[in-house]
C-alpha cells in the first residue's frame, strides 16, 4: 500500500547515515513509486508487478533475479509469503524481518514489535526497530516526499487557471478511503464539508478522488448544502498521483479519511485532520500527532465499545461508522481550522 511504502522509506535516510557509500535499493509495488520518486537516499528501485503477484512461476523467476544481485543485507518490512520467498532466495549474509513463529528459520534477526507507545507513531518505531541489528538506533526521522520545482510551479499554474485563489484558504478533502470499511459515511462527510464552509466561508474545497471514483465523489458533493457546493471545485483534481501531490502542496490542510492521502500530506508538511476507521489502530498510524496533525477515532469518544482490539471490529465497520457522528468532533475540527 502507498502509505506503507512511504512510511518504510524512512529506513533509507537512517541507512544512508550509517552506510554513506552503500548501494540502497527499494523493492516496491510499481504503482507506489510516485511517493518515493526523487528520494535522494535511494539508489535504485525494483518493481514488483501484477505479474509476480499472480503467477508463482513469475515470482520464482523474480526471486532468482534478486539472488543474482548478491545483496549483503535484506530487510523484509512486508513479511508476507511473497517477500519470504524473495528473501530466502536472496542468500543475503544478513536477513532481517519481524518475528513470526513460522518464518524465524528464514531470517538471521527476527524483531519483536514494541506493542505500545505513548503518543502513537508505532508505525515509525516498528520500522526503525528493523535497523537495530545493524547498530542503528531509533530516531525521529519522518517520511518525506520530494517534488521538483517544476512540479510545484506547474500545479500552481493549473490551480490559478481554474480560478483558485491561493491567497484564500484551500482545503483538500479525502472524501473516500481505500475501501468501504475505511470510508466515512457519505452523509456524515457532507456534514463535515458543510461545517468547514460554515467556519471558513471563503474557503475553497478540492476533492481527492480518481476518475473511477467520480460517481461516489459526486454522491458526497450532492449531499452538501448549496452554499457549500459553490465553494467546491469538483473538477479540479490531479489526474496522476504526482499531480495530486503537487496540488496538495499548495493546500492549507488535508481533511478526511485516514489513509494514504493523509500520510502523503504529512510527508509534504501539510496540516492534516484525519478521521480514522473504527477498526484501524490509531496508536499505530497517528503519525506525528500535534496541533498541526489532528486525528479522531470512535474509540476517543466511546471507549466502552472496544472490549477487544480494533482489528477485531473490521467486519463491523459499517455499523460502528454510524455511531461515529460528526457532532462528536465538530468542535475539534473548528479549532483545527482556526489554527
Amino acid at each position: 500500500m502507498i502509505g506503507d511504502v512511504l512510511t518504510s522509506s524512512i529506513l533509507f535516510e537512517a541507512l544512508r547515515h550509517k552506510y554513506p557509500n552503500a548501494q540502497l535499493h527499494y523493492l516496491i509495488n510499481e504503482h507506489t513509486f510516485p511517493v518515493v520518486e526523487n528520494n535522494p537516499f535511494i539508489d535504485d528501485f525494483i518493481f514488483f508487478t501484477k505479474k509476480e503477484e499472480t503467477s508463482k512461476k513469475a515470482l520464482l523467476q523474480f526471486a532468482k533475479r534478486i539472488k543474482a544481485k548478491q545483496y549483503d543485507i535484506v530487510i523484509d518490512v512486508y513479511s508476507k509469503i511473497s517477500s519470504n520467498i524473495i528473501t530466502a532466495f536472496s542468500q543475503a549474509k544478513t536477513k532481517i524481518s519481524y518475528h513470526k513463529p513460522y518464518t524465524t528459520f528464514l531470517y538471521h534477526h527476527n524483531i519483536k514489535r514494541v506493542k505500545d507507545l505513548t503518543g502513537g507513531n508505532l508505525a515509525i518505531l516498528h520500522r526503525m526497530q528493523l535497523l537495530e541489528p545493524l547498530g542503528i538506533e531509533a530516531s525521529s526521522i519522518s517520511p518525506k516526499i520530494y517534488l521538483t520545482a517544476e512540479e510545484i510551479s506547474n500545479s500552481k499554474t493549473f490551480l490559478e487557471k481554474n480560478n483558485i485563489q491561493l491567497d484564500q484558504p484551500l482545503y483538500m478533502i479525502g472524501v473516500l478511503g481505500s475501501g468501504p470499511n475505511k470510508t466515512y459515511p457519505f452523509s456524515y462527510m457532507a456534514q463535515i464539508i458543510d461545517a468547514i464552509i460554515a467556519e471558513k466561508p471563503d474557503a475553497q474545497i478540492l476533492f481527492n478522488y480518481i476518475p473511477n471514483q467520480k460517481t461516489e465523489a459526486e454522491s458526497i458533493y450532492n449531499l452538501c448544502q448549496p452554499v457549500t457546493k459553490k465553494q467546491i471545485y469538483f473538477n479540479v483534481f490531479g489526474k496522476s498521483l504526482r499531480e495530486f501531490l503537487a496540488i496538495t502542496k499548495h493546500c492549507n490542510a488535508l481533511i478526511g479519511n485516514e489513509g494514504g492521502a493523509i500520510n502523503m500530506a504529512k510527508a509534504l508538511q501539510i496540516k492534516t485532520f484525519a478521521i480514522f476507521s473504527p477498526w484501524i489502530d490509531k496508536n499505530t498510524w497517528n503519525l506525528f500527532e500535534n496541533n498541526q496533525n489532528v486525528s479522531v477515532h470512535l474509540k476517543d469518544f466511546k471507549p466502552e465499545i472496544y472490549n477487544k482490539p480494533e482489528k477485531a471490529f473490521k467486519g463491523e465497520a459499517t455499523q460502528l461508522y454510524q455511531e461515529f457522528k460528526p457532532e462528536l468532533f465538530i468542535e475539534q475540527l473548528k479549532n483545527f481550522l482556526k489554527t
